[in-house]
């Protein structure tokens, strides 16, 4: 196993590292333990004067860690530079919030159950393991130990193996803002060894964000033994244009909608579904605005799509579009490598695909479109429940009844009206059917690892 910095922009390891031992993972996990024992008892006050320092600490340092993601992953400097920004945001956020969100909430009528009073409280479960992907190396993290450590909990973090450098700026950050010592550890581990670190003990449950494999495997090790589990995985999001449209404003949203992070985001909308009587000026339009992309070196602030995370990514996706095309899908434009070094795909669109392209089921991470055309709204929302994610969603309409109409019967997480997607620290995050189950952000997601506990006073 590799824990490595692969510069995805020339494919040339930058930093090589050696993983953790069994016992320097016992050991880390240990210290997280005694960092919860700790954490629990001290008070929200306290907790969000460290988490605030925290995030004063990312706004300094926005530049340089924003350089790091980008070398790690690839993704254009910008948009790492305004990752760091939006993790310091969400830390502000908690801090604020947290003990607004876990306050005891007394029961109004205590005599309806036979008591003089009653109540329900949030307490922390413990140490929470966070299994966490490359492509927001640290949003997917700070979007679980900002509400988790504001609860009182303490977190480890099995982070994906090629964003090691972002995986120990993060294990530094909340102890050298004040936290116990132990308070967020990594652990540089492989896939493989997850699963004892799930039975240990001393982890009370444990959150994923990646692939659907990597999902399954840890709903049923949390399964065996017992354990919470939230999983947010995959997404074939629909971007819905219906005949009211703006259509120009539309082609536009879209672009960004599917090219950020350079297209690696399960809430990146993945197939436009677009109404018939608008189809053809919107896929024209579209069309040439992903072709007249940047493509290039990601850390150049003129460059727009940047290259694939990993290898392997690149020869997934590629797959995905040769298989369409081998099918007789129509490629609009892109649909290959440039000649670049390192791990470049061109921006792609593809239309006219036949019901069995595998892109029609299966996620494609990268900058990779898919156009449908619907032949009116009933078809449109047809064609968006056909996949078995259920992430999130956009529709795009000025009429008020096929607005209630789409936001009533999109099967998703979430539904995005005349917009695109975005997480935001204000609003619950997480899909259903294979995109997987449980909340992050917001309230709701705060209290998922918290033990909801019943008091009854005579």
């Amino acid at each position: 196993m590799t824990i490595a910095t692969i510069n995805p922009t020339s494919g040339k390891a930058e930093v090589i590292l050696e993983p953790h031992t069994p016992e320097e993972v016992a050991a880390r996990i240990e210290e997280a333990h005694r960092a919860a024992e700790i954490l629990r008892t001290t008070s929200f006050a306290q907790r969000a004067e460290w988490m605030r320092r925290a995030a004063s600490f990312l706004d300094a340092h926005a530049d340089g860690l924003g350089e790091l993601i980008t070398v790690e992953m690839g993704k254009p400097i910008a948009q790492s530079v305004a990752e760091v920004a939006k993790c310091a945001k969400a830390m502000r956020f908690y801090a604020d919030h947290a003990e607004e969100f876990l306050a005891d909430a007394p029961l109004a009528d205590p005599a309806a159950v036979g008591a003089g009073s009653a109540w329900t409280r949030y307490e922390p479960l413990g140490v929470i393991l966070a299994v966490m992907p490359w492509n927001y190396p640290l949003w997917q993290v700070i979007r679980f130990a900002a509400p988790a450590l504001m609860a009182g909990n303490a977190g480890v973090l099995k982070h994906a193996s090629n964003v090691p450098q972002c995986a120990m700026a993060l294990d530094a950050l909340f102890e050298d803002a004040g936290f116990p010592a132990g308070s967020l550890r990594t652990l540089l581990i492989g896939g493989s060894e997850v699963a004892p670190v799930i039975a240990d003990p001393r982890i009370a449950a444990v959150t994923l964000t990646g692939s659907e494999p990597a999902g399954r495997s840890v709903a049923a090790l949390a399964g065996q033994h017992i354990k919470k589990a939230v999983l947010e995985l995959g997404g074939s999001d629909p971007f819905i244009v219906l005949a009211s449209a703006d259509v120009t404003e539309a082609a536009r949203t879209a672009v960004r909608a599917r090219i950020n992070n350079n297209g690696q985001s399960c809430i990146a909308a993945k197939r436009f579904i677009v109404h018939t009587d608008v189809y053809d000026e919107f896929a024209r339009e579209f069309t040439r605005l992903m072709a007249g992309l940047t493509v290039g070196d990601p850390l150049d602030a003129a460059t727009e799509v940047g290259p694939l995370a990993t290898e392997s990514g690149r020869t997934e996706l590629a797959e995905l579009v040769e298989d369409a095309r081998e099918k007789g899908a129509s490629i609009l434009t892109g649909g290959s490598a440039p000649d670049l070094d390192g791990w470049f795909y061109l921006p792609t669109v593809i239309a006219d695909l036949p019901d069995d392209a595998r892109l029609i089921q299966e996620e494609a991470f990268g900058p990779v479109a898919s156009l449908y055309r619907a032949r009116d709204d009933e078809d449109a929302l047809r064609l968006a429940n056909q996949t078995g994610f259920g992430l999130s969603s956009a529709v795009w309409t000025t009429d008020a009844e096929e607005e209630a109409r789409f936001i009533a019967g999109i099967d998703a997480g979430a539904v995005f009206v005349n917009g695109m997607t975005v997480s935001y620290q204000e609003l619950p995050f997480g899909g259903i059917k294979r995109s997987g189950f449980g909340r992050e952000l917001a309230a709701v997601g705060q209290r998922e690892f918290c033990n909801l506990k019943t008091v009854w006073k005579a």
